[in-house]
């Protein structure tokens, strides 16, 4: 759609740039504001934030590049091309990078674990969100080819030059879709942060509502790098959702009699 906002000698100004650098200010300081109304020290809010937004770019971009190995192996160079710079990355890659990096840190800094991924995960929620309008403006993470009327029609050349976004044929505008899931997440969570019954519960919830939201996504999905696993029954994405949806399940239930306060490592 617009693939850059504007472009001045050699300098542009990409749109998905913009919109995902927004998302992560916006999630970052919605996540540190729900912390420090829980308790939580705001210098360690920012850095943990700061912190596991990064390891999540890296980790989206690093499954990116596996899903789509075989390309990336006979074409090494491409690794760091601007289309794959540009691309996005698989968000579910960067989740997981992001949890382990919050494990991490919250382990060394002796925070609240399961308190502080409650405060985060509606600015993590709102930040996706915009984001994925980015990806929509850049042509990326586009859906299959459709005949409904919601189908939308890339003509940009750069769009199918980055990122090789089919041009004049009407698509699954997925990505609005996932940014419609994923704002309207942020909705649910934030009511439920108010009214959360035990540490993990909203966490639980972010897990459990994206992991089958984005499972479902995968089947009108059609740009490169879905991975497959298990011969082609399902891609690496849906398998990393069901996984989502079972930890979120499973926190749910280990913590739903445990007050809150009470640290993860007395639940059993």
């Amino acid at each position: 759609m617009l693939p850059r906002l504007f472009h001045i000698g050699n300098f542009s100004l990409p749109t998905y740039g913009l919109l995902v650098a927004l998302g992560v200010l916006i999630g970052l300081w919605i996540s540190v504001r729900n912390s420090e109304k829980r308790g939580i020290n705001s210098d360690d809010a920012w850095n943990f934030g700061i912190l596991v937004v990064l390891c999540g770019i890296v980790g989206a971009k690093i499954l990116y590049i596996i899903n789509d190995w075989g390309y990336y192996t006979a074409h090494p160079r491409e690794i760091f091309s601007l289309g794959t710079l540009q691309a996005g990355g698989v968000f579910s890659g960067g989740l997981i990078a992001a949890l382990a990096t919050a494990a991490w840190y919250i382990r060394k800094h002796n925070m609240p674990a399961l308190g502080t991924c409650d405060a985060f995960s509606p600015g993590l929620a709102l930040g996706h969100a915009i984001g994925r309008i980015g990806c929509f403006a850049a042509g990326c993470c586009y859906g299959k080819p459709t005949h409904h009327f919601w189908g939308v029609t890339f003509t940009n050349p750069l769009a199918n030059e980055r990122v090789g976004t089919p041009l004049n044929k009407a698509l699954e505008p997925t990505q609005l879709f996932e940014s419609a899931v994923e704002l309207a997440n942020f909705f649910i969570l934030i009511w439920m942060l108010k009214r959360k019954k035990f540490d993990g519960q909203v966490f639980a919830a972010y897990l459990i509502l994206y992991g089958v939201a984005r499972y479902f996504l995968e089947f009108i999905r059609d740009d490169p790098g879905r991975g497959s696993v298990f011969g082609g029954l399902m891609t690496g994405t849906q398998l990393i959702s069901i996984g989502l949806v079972i930890t979120g399940s499973l926190i749910w239930y280990l913590r739903s009699g445990v007050p809150k306060g009470v640290p993860v490592e007395v639940a059993r």
